[in-house]
């Protein structure tokens, strides 16, 4: 009955957890892996898609379409496209200066598919600067976009670094790409960026003032929504940036957009300057009143205010409260307190006994000088001040008259950047393992995305489906769920401490039971039956509905014929009455069968 109990319980324990699992996983079902609080999607997979079989197979790349292309499959091939840089910052140490950051080519910590291989930042804490040259200059003449397209696979995390990329600008500073570095100019800067809890997603355009010549940069506004999942879950994620020639752009994370926007509104400083600014000649005149109020020049300190009231005066009216012990101090030395033997003199001065309350105060209402309490003082009212009225001379702000700004000028077009000549990743990192693929850069919206399903959309559902487990859809669940998670739990800690209890505690009752009986035997020599020796667990288990009435007459037999403890062989008296139990009873006997393998027991009726 008892193993009964314990395995209903067990039962019960097991399917409370389940049920909880399960009907946690219905309510989140249409929950997206990727929600990041933006609805649009633009890439939805068929439903019949999900039992496909998925097959990684390196991206076709047709020159005609692209101005660059990497899938960094052919390991080969690539290499020859990028260059390392052999530059020097000039602005640090010498020991940090050197761009010494180690790139690879190789397959991602999770393979997809062995032909999938990646650049790989592998060094941390070092400065790492490589670049290739577009296989045809992109310009920002025809009535086309740009559209730069990415992954990124944090493969160990990321807490402070970039993975951003630079569109290079054309010109002799980027003829020699072995000396790429910080100060290499270029057109655009576009990726992810992150440091602590400062996470950013870049979009950087270098803008040529028409008039003087002048580069400013220009910083997208950031995102609404925090991005912080991709330097965290070490899965592939694709960045896309388009910029459209009416000076619209977009910026995607995994499809989604995650930021969009104008050249000319949403970025700082913007592109024109205003018309208008301040004569810097301009001051103000002394004799300027600017006080909206002033204090009032016709009134006068009243006679009776006295300035230097104090805020609080002794009660004249208080007595001392009587018991009061004006001889007592309030603290004495300690009279239990004894010199420490390794007190120096010289060294620490003449010892003093530490303070402690006066045992003498302990029922007074007080010991030491008494003192009258203090109370508001009637007369008090502060530093007399007079009121303050309407300014008669007031005049306003005062500002600096505007004048007209030689500097204005009003670009329409911030589109018309500077033409892009290559492509570099010039980064610091506190981390390693960082994973590039798939760059691409190109006029036409439709080619990036078609690009991306035959590459980033594979893997990522690839990697879903892999981990698409119990275990991890328990983990997901938990995030989204924690009161579920916690019942959960609880009904684990149930179904464990049942069954520790099935498995050890009647075993400990029956050996305490057995231990006090052999206590008791030891003190009245009373004669204890042999222990029986108990079969294979398993066998006894497998045979235990179909021998239980034997098994049980056994017991009785075998507790009968046993000796006592210190003796194991019967006397005759013993015999002879079990020979006459025998000879009267009509009952089946039990004896015993001996194997090569154990000892089994069969049941045979006396003739």
């Amino acid at each position: 009955m008892q193993k009964i109990y314990c395995r209903g319980r067990t039962a019960l324990a097991l399917l409370l957890a389940c049920c909880l699992v399960i009907g946690t996983a219905g309510s989140n079902a249409d929950i997206d892996d990727f929600d990041d609080g933006i609805v649009e999607d633009v890439q939805e997979v068929a439903a019949d898609a999900v039992s496909e079989e998925l097959v990684y197979e390196s991206p076709v790349i047709e020159p005609r379409k692209f101005h660059f292309a990497d899938h960094f499959d052919d390991i080969e091939a690539s290499r020859k496209q990028w260059i390392h840089s052999q530059a020097k910052k000039d602005d640090i140490a010498e020991e940090i200066a050197k761009y010494d950051g180690i790139w690879n080519w190789e397959s991602p910590q999770r393979i997809v598919s062995p032909k999938d291989k990646g650049l790989v930042l592998k060094s941390k804490a070092k400065h790492a600067a490589i670049s290739a040259r577009l296989t045809k200059p992109f310009e920002f003449k025809a009535n086309k976009p740009l559209v730069v397209q990415y992954e990124v696979t944090m493969q160990e995390g990321q807490e402070c670094g970039g993975s951003y990329i630079k569109l290079l600008s054309a010109g002799k500073e980027t003829d020699d790409l072995t000396t790429f570095n910080d100060k290499t100019p270029y057109t655009i800067m576009f990726g992810p960026d992150k440091c602590g809890n400062d996470v950013k997603m870049h979009f950087i355009f270098r803008h040529v003032n028409p008039i003087n010549g002048t580069i400013t940069e220009k910083h997208c506004n950031k995102p609404k929504n925090r991005l912080e999942e991709p330097f965290k879950d070490k899965l592939p994620h694709l960045y896309q940036l388009v910029v459209r020639p009416d000076n619209s752009f977009e910026i995607r994370l995994d499809h989604k957009i995650i930021n969009e926007g104008s050249l000319l509104t949403d970025f700082k400083p913007p592109v024109n300057p205003p018309a208008e600014i301040d004569d810097p000649t301009d001051q103000k005149p002394a004799e300027w009143d600017e006080r909206e109020k002033i204090p009032d020049p016709t009134s006068q300190k009243p006679d009776d205010w006295n300035d230097d009231a104090l805020p609080q005066i002794p009660d004249v009216n208080a007595i001392m409260p009587e018991g009061w012990l004006e001889d007592e101090p309030d603290m004495i030395s300690d009279p239990t307190a004894v010199k420490p033997e390794d007190w120096d003199t010289e060294i620490d001065g003449e010892w003093e006994a530490p303070l402690v309350d006066n045992p003498a105060c302990e029922k007074a209402p007080g010991c030491g000088k008494w003192k009258a309490p203090h109370i508001p003082n009637p007369e008090y009212k502060g530093k007399w001040r007079a009121p303050m009225i309407e300014n008669p001379n007031y005049q306003g702000k005062w500002a600096p008259r505007k004048i007209a700004n030689p500097d204005f000028f009003e670009d329409l077009k911030p589109f018309k950047m500077t033409p892009i000549s290559a492509v570099g990743l010039e980064l610091w990192s506190m981390s390693n393992e960082i994973l590039f693929d798939n760059l691409i850069i190109t006029d036409d919206v439709d080619v990036a995305r078609d690009f991306a399903a035959n590459s980033f959309d594979i893997k990522r559902r690839y990697i879903d489906r892999e981990s698409d487990s119990f275990v991890n859809k328990v983990l997901e669940l938990a995030k989204t769920y924690p009161t579920a998670w916690g019942l959960g739990l609880v009904a684990f800690v149930a179904l464990t401490v049942v069954g520790i209890y099935c498995r050890f505690g009647k075993a400990k009752t029956q050996d305490s039971a057995a231990s006090a009986a052999a206590a008791q035997a030891k003190k009245t020599d009373e004669p204890q039956p042999d222990d029986v020796n108990e079969p294979n667990g398993e066998e006894d288990e497998s045979e235990e509905d179909s021998s239980a009435q034997a098994a049980g007459e056994s017991c009785k037999t075998d507790a009968s014929k046993s000796a006592s403890p210190k003796k194991n062989k019967k006397s005759d008296l013993d015999i002879k009455e079990q020979v006459k139990q025998d000879e009267n009873s009509d009952e089946p006997t039990q004896t015993e069968e001996s194997t090569t393998k154990s000892a089994r027991k069969r049941t045979v009726r006396k003739d």
